[in-house]
């Protein structure tokens, strides 16, 4: 398969890259204008301009003339579409909202509308979202057909699917992942959990009682490969693994783990003092996810219990 890639220098993205190459796709990277790519022809990667914020439609290879030239983009099988800043990558004040938002609802937006022009359009969209569409729903058990929650995160998601939805409009199957907590030795999420572990200082965050919906960055890129390979996957699906721990449990399994004690809780006060509205969205709201499509239709979890996940990632 041709397939595009936006987000592709990413902690996901560049997972993602190597094991598709290794299969033999060819993948064709969505690339800032500004962009350094001085391997491209070492590794004969190619790669397309695209201005995610500014607006620019999907340019030529790097080289090629400046002006409207979508042919490194025309004829792609499909796009995966993991492109956005990084939603714990600072306190959210309101710029950091502004950026959140632009770089994933404005900047699909403006791809969706410049693969339209496409004489070839991507057949199949695979985008990211997150389960941070559900917001805060203590033990509730969370499938795709759960309604969204309310507040800042739930309604940047919300509008996040509803651009890439209008792939569809040019015949494309648009799946878009509700990723949960990716957990990887040497990124995302798990490698700033760990940290306090490592010191001796970890422990539990608030009351321990939310409920962490997980998967692997090696489960994440085997759903993306599914879902682009599947034709019966569209719309929302939930991509965690089909165990969910509540965080007390997560935190006594990383400890074993790590070989280290799990003595030290962070009181909720503390948490929100540091991280302002960002600790209730990330660290302390509980979303307790079913993989219900994914389940439906034949996935197989490769790691669909946290402590042998967590073994294998340390092992390592």
């Amino acid at each position: 398969m041709r397939i595009l890639v936006s987000g592709s220098t990413g902690f996901l993205g560049t997972a993602l890259i190597d094991v598709l190459e290794r299969e033999g796709h060819t993948i064709v990277r969505l690339v800032r204008p500004n962009t350094a790519n001085p391997d491209a022809a070492a590794t004969g990667r190619l790669s397309v301009r695209w201005d995610p914020v500014g607006g620019e439609r999907v340019r030529a290879p790097l080289g090629a003339r400046e002006d409207f030239d979508a042919t490194a983009a025309e004829g792609a099988d499909a796009l995966v579409h993991l492109a956005g800043a990084s939603i714990a990558g600072g306190r959210w004040n309101a710029a950091r909202k502004n950026l959140l938002r632009t770089s994933r609802v404005e900047a699909t937006r403006h791809l969706m509308g410049a693969l339209s022009m496409l004489k070839q359009p991507p057949r199949v969209i695979v985008a990211s979202s997150a389960i941070g569409y559900y917001g805060d729903r203590g033990d509730e058990t969370l499938t795709e057909a759960s309604a969204p929650g309310n507040d800042f995160l739930p309604e940047l998601c919300r509008e996040w699917e509803a651009e890439n939805a209008h792939g569809s409009e040019f015949g494309a199957r648009v799946v878009m992942l509700r990723f949960g907590i990716i957990l990887a030795a040497h990124g995302g999420a798990l490698q700033q959990i760990v940290l306090p572990f490592k010191l001796g200082a970890g422990g539990r965050l608030g009351s321990g009682r939310q409920w962490m919906s997980w998967l692997t960055l090696a489960e994440a890129v085997g759903i993306i490969r599914f879902a682009l390979a599947n034709s019966n996957l569209s719309g929302p699906i939930n991509a965690v693994a089909p165990n969910p721990v509540q965080n007390a449990e997560f935190t006594r399994v990383l400890a074993k783990t790590l070989h280290r004690p799990a003595l030290f809780p962070a009181p909720a006060f503390a948490l929100r003092l540091a991280l302002g509205e960002m600790a209730d969205a990330l660290l302390l709201s509980s979303q307790r996810v079913k993989p219900s499509k994914l389940e439906q239709t034949g996935y197989r979890f490769a790691q669909p219990e946290l402590a042998s996940a967590l073994a294998e990632i340390f092992d390592k």
